[in-house]
């Protein structure tokens, strides 16, 4: 008898203790921490907005968001990274323009933007900036598309990569005043940016998350903002239709995606973790202050990135062939 009394007594004991020994494939999501890969370097602006956003994700979903930077060949490093990656939940990528970009750009894409990934939702829409080097003689836009025409190949100029945004950007500027700069190719602009500071090459066309700061602090020179109307954060920078590029606008949309087939657990629980970042005072404060602010909550939603992803292709496909830009994988 007391043997039985014995074990009811050693059974309860276990079953009590059952919750605390759980298994975490038993708990809900997320039961550990979820990583973000930037497919740029550290510093620049994709880093910058993905940090902003995960660090307020994290305390919603109640658990760290790593930022993993993978940058080298125009983000797709990073973003097949993330395309291969079990589709669990715990892999997102955060990219810009570049996602509809790469198709046009690389003949051996590894990957398909629109099949092999589930669409979380739209982050923000950031304004481009052109910079030059503190030391550059020309002192405002009209002086430097002036030199930029005199000079030609003997202006060196940054890019994060071919199909990047500071590719494109620099693209389309070289096309509307008809100029041939030389390139010079980075894994980021973050990179790209210590090199500016330092005098290293001419000119940049970076978003303002990258540039706002740079500015203020008389480290770089702001010339013109690529948006149809001036800038709040950096009014005094004149837009480039100001100056008689009339149509020229480039912004550079940033987003989140995880890898195809996330369970709906995981895809519902991070959608509503961004959009509540969205809503955050502390991202919304800070986006201010580098020129750029959250989208609408509609636009934060996977139907809304699927319906632009597609567009951007459509846009930027013929743009990129015509100009003869290829990517090397």
């Amino acid at each position: 008898m007391w043997q039985r009394s014995l074990f009811k007594a050693a059974t309860a004991a276990i079953v009590a203790l059952l919750p605390a020994v759980t298994p975490a494939w038993a708990q809900g999501y997320p039961n550990k921490p979820i990583t973000i890969i930037v497919p740029a370097g550290a510093g620049g602006p994709t880093d910058t907005v993905a940090r902003l956003v995960g660090e307020s994700m994290s305390r919603t979903l109640g658990q760290q968001i790593i930022v993993e930077n993978v940058g080298g060949a125009g983000g797709t490093i990073g973003v097949g990274r993330v395309a291969k990656s079990a589709p669990d939940g715990y892999t997102l990528v955060v990219w810009h323009i570049g996602q509809a970009t790469a198709p046009a750009l690389y003949d051996n894409l590894k990957y398909n933007v629109l099949d092999d990934f589930d669409s979380i939702g739209r982050i923000t829409d950031v304004p481009m900036t052109i910079v030059g080097k503190a030391g550059l003689e020309a002192k405002s836009i009209g002086d430097l598309l002036t030199w930029l025409k005199a000079k030609q190949k003997d202006v060196t100029y940054a890019h994060a990569g071919i199909g990047s945004a500071s590719h494109l950007c620099a693209l389309l500027l070289m096309s509307a005043i008809k100029v041939e700069m030389t390139a010079v190719s980075y894994r980021g602009t973050g990179p790209a940016m210590n090199d500016l500071v330092g005098g290293q090459f001419d000119m940049m066309c970076d978003q303002t998350t990258g540039t706002t700061n740079q500015i203020k602090e008389g480290k770089i020179k702001g010339y013109a903002a690529t948006t149809a109307q001036r800038l709040k954060v950096l009014p005094e920078l004149p837009t480039l239709a100001e100056s008689g590029l009339k149509g020229f606008e480039v912004s550079a949309w940033h987003a989140m995606w995880a890898p195809k087939g996330i369970p709906a657990e995981a895809s519902s629980k991070l959608v509503a973790a961004l959009q509540s970042a969205l809503k955050d005072e502390k991202v919304i404060e800070r986006f201010a202050s580098l020129g750029t602010e959250p989208v609408a909550p509609n636009q934060a939603t996977p139907e809304a990135l699927k319906a632009q992803l597609t567009a951007e292709l459509d846009k930027w496909g013929p743009v990129i062939k015509a100009s003869g830009a290829k990517g090397a994988n």
